[in-house]
């Protein structure tokens, strides 16, 4: 064991590994420090480009970059008042507060600090996990993974906002979705409309950009506001180390927590920085501080939120069940590269488990350290209006998400799921039971056809079966405790919403959905309708009961709409999907770099007001960019019908 952990390390720092892996970590500051993008979206972005990569090279620069997204997040929690993603928002209520008062360097220095020692203490917890947990996997066989499976989808659905309904029916679409393409028992199609694009499933990459990236940019855009005024870091930086170790209690604390509720699948980054705040304030003697600019106040959030990753990855290579969003957009990666989590890097790729488990470590140290040395040029990006950083983001997620299959199929699925998304945002439907139930998906419907081929039904009986059904029948009783507060995701009522219309139009068309999957499914072989029909059949009650609720004007916790709660500004989210839809005509009609550069000069000229040689700056800088990445990466870029008819030059053809 031993021999296989130091191997892990030295093949990790030799050769291209470190480089690889250093990219990751850029890439995921990058990522956290600009608003509207998380864990999800960078791991999407990144994945397109992992494609014959070596495995080591390849989960070194996945971990570099997921395992520091967190500790780019301080910046815009603690500079801005913004978080960058859901889990920094409590590293606000102190963070902003001393930033505000010229303490921002302290505030930046504990929290650089205190995330690097929790994500190497979630690297140390995997460590023990894995010698611990190794026996146990072994002796497991297909009946209890699936079960297993379904123990982590009700656990995602029912911890996924304040509507264990929701969290359900959610969780039911991403399974439906992810059963798309040929049955994995018999071959046959399913789901794909006829058309040829889906006949392989819809890409991950698509799902995750769709469903997370997009929404957030749009509802972004919406505020309509400059990121923050003039900011200076001020001074601090040995004082926020001080803090940090005379508080070294109240982080180890505090990384227990995030990792013990980064290993509970459907938990992870949404939830862990409030319990890790509620923690600090209930065990203080002063409270007097806390959501004023308290140092506790930062630590004990900063702590929890990068040792969740050790944490997400303990169910997520010992079971093949993501434990958060991003880890399941990882086991997307896993399988790109050959590599099946569960049994196998347990029992013949441990070292590729090791080397995970390092690069989560050292990616932390690395990134800590980097956050130190960019604070005072990242204190300055912050006058940046969102309106300019807007369209680079939606520049990055669109070329992302093609370079899936290089089919104009995958930007028009972006295009689809981006709507669902958004729509899903503003009616409190949560999406991360609906990304980690995609994921699911094929090795579930695997299992069950396993445990039948091998056991007929009789697999219900064993043991483990029935000790993991009894877990998950806790986990849903538990979940219907807890959705009784009436409190949604954004911790708004969302009772006494009116002009319901919205949510019934909706409602009923996810009910035609359900409905569609569970007809078809009825004319399927039985092996391949089995797991869909099982699916497809309580979603479609599930989703009738929902239509009863809000066509009945009943105060119910599935009532909400984010447009009748939140007053205020901005324009419509119809608004901003009309320019992305614009973007997309004028890329079929003169292909993407040109259609790109069109929308940059018509959405800075209109939105952001902005004159004629910043306009042509930027633009020129966005096609500079893709020019690049299709020269480095030898990456394709989505033709038009001018490309077809004329002989274009690189790189517009």
């Amino acid at each position: 064991m031993l021999e296989t952990i130091v191997s892990a390390l030295i093949g990790l720092l030799s050769g291209w590994h470190l480089a690889y892996m250093m990219i990751g970590v850029l890439v995921g500051l990058v990522i956290g420090i600009l608003p509207g993008l998380g864990g999800i979206a960078g791991m999407a972005i990144l994945l397109p480009f992992i494609y014959g990569m070596d495995p080591v090279s390849a989960l070194g620069m996945l971990i570099g970059m997921v395992a520091v997204v967190p500790t780019g997040d301080t910046f815009t929690s603690i500079l801005m008042g913004i978080p960058g993603s859901s889990a920094s928002q409590a590293t606000i209520l102190d963070g902003f507060p001393m930033a505000k008062r010229g303490e921002a360097a302290r505030a930046l220095s504990a929290a650089f600090l205190s995330s690097m020692i929790g994500g190497v203490i979630g690297a140390l917890v995997l460590t023990v996990f894995v010698v611990v947990a190794r026996p146990v996997i072994l002796a497991f066989s297909s009946a209890e993974l699936f079960m297993l499976t379904v123990l982590g989808l009700s656990m995602v659905g029912v911890l996924s906002g304040s509507s264990l309904l929701k969290g359900l029916l959610s969780c039911a679409l991403g399974l439906l979705l992810g059963s798309i393409g040929a049955a994995p028992a018999t071959g046959e199609w399913r789901l794909t409309l006829g058309l040829d694009y889906l006949a392989d499933g819809l890409p991950i990459v698509v799902v995750g950009l769709g469903v997370f990236a997009l929404p957030e940019i749009v509802d972004l855009l919406r505020q309509n506001k400059a990121i923050a005024a003039a900011m200076s870091l001020g001074s601090g930086w040995r004082q926020g180390i001080r803090d940090t170790m005379q508080n070294m209690g109240l982080v180890l604390r505090c990384s227990g927590i995030g990792c013990l509720i980064g290993a509970l699948p459907g938990l992870g980054g949404s939830v862990v920085d409030w319990v890790a705040y509620g923690h600090v304030v209930q065990t203080s003697r002063d409270r007097s501080q806390f959501g004023r600019g308290d140092v506790r106040g930062v630590i004990a959030p900063e702590s929890a939120n990068n040792s969740v990753q050790g944490g997400a990855l303990i169910p997520t290579l010992l079971f093949g069940i993501p434990g958060s969003g991003s880890m399941a957009i990882f086991l997307g990666g896993m399988v790109l590269l050959g590599l099946q989590p569960g049994i196998t890097m347990i029992e013949t790729r441990l070292d590729l488990t090791y080397t995970i488990i390092w690069s989560l470590a050292i990616a932390n140290i690395l990134g800590a350290g980097l956050c130190v040395l960019v604070s005072r040029h990242v204190a300055r990006l912050t006058t940046i209006p969102y309106v300019y950083l807007a369209p680079f983001m939606i520049m990055i997620v669109l070329f992302a998400a093609y370079q899936a299959t290089r089919d104009w199929g995958d930007i028009l699925a972006l295009m689809g799921l981006g709507v669902l998304g958004i729509y899903m945002r503003r009616f409190g439907w949560p999406r991360p039971p609906l990304l980690i139930g995609f994921v699911l998906a094929p090795g579930a419907e695997t299992y069950l056809y396993q445990a039948i081929q091998f056991h007929d039904w009789a697999w219900l009986w064993r043991p483990g079966v029935i000790i993991i059904a009894a877990a998950t029948i806790l986990s849903v009783w538990a979940g219907m405790r807890l959705g009784k507060s009436g409190i949604d995701e954004g911790g708004q009522s969302a009772v006494g919403v009116e002009r319901r219309w919205p949510q019934i139009v909706f409602a009923a068309l996810l009910t035609a959905a359900f409905a569609y999957a569970l007809e078809r499914s009825l004319g399927w072989s039985y092996l391949s309708q089995v797991f869909p029909l099982g699916v497809a059949l309580p979603a479609t009650g599930g989703m009738l009961a929902v239509l009863a609720i809000l066509v009945t004007g009943r105060d119910h916790v599935v009532v909400f709409d984010t447009e009748r709660i939140i007053a205020g500004g901005g324009r419509s989210m119809e608004y901003y999907l009309a320019w992305l839809v614009a973007l997309l005509v004028a890329s079929a009609l003169v292909g993407f770099v040109l259609g790109l550069a069109l929308f940059f000069v018509a959405f800075l000229a209109v939105e952001a007001h902005a004159g004629a040689r910043r306009v042509a700056v930027l633009t020129l800088s966005a096609v500079g960019f893709l020019a690049l990445m299709s020269w480095v990466f030898v990456l394709d870029f989505p033709r038009g019908v001018l490309q077809e008819i004329a002989r274009m030059p690189w790189p517009l053809n």
